[in-house]
């Protein structure tokens, strides 16, 4: 994809991310267990939201600690992760 800038970069990571990520599925955060539901694009960059119960959590997905096996479209948060430390 053609992209002219970082934020064009991180724009169209998250689409793939969205797009191909399989939600919802389980992880631990803090070792309190949740259900990733959705992706988000904020100022701060791309991440998860999380549910437990009735509570919610944004958190960066950088920050995620994925589950073993991890859910399909796992690479592309890898591929976030690279472009993330390159920029």
């Amino acid at each position: 994809m053609d992209c002219y800038d970082e934020r064009e970069q991180l724009s169209g990571l998250f689409v793939a991310i969205e797009e191909n990520l399989a939600v919802p599925f389980e992880t631990e955060v803090l070792g309190v267990p949740v259900v990733v539901r959705k992706v988000d694009l904020r100022s701060s960059g791309i991440v998860v939201i999380c549910h437990r119960g009735r509570l919610r959590q944004a958190i960066g997905i950088l920050d995620l600690p994925l589950p073993d096996p991890a859910p399909d479209g796992a690479q592309w948060i890898e591929a976030y992760r690279w472009w993330a430390a390159g920029s």
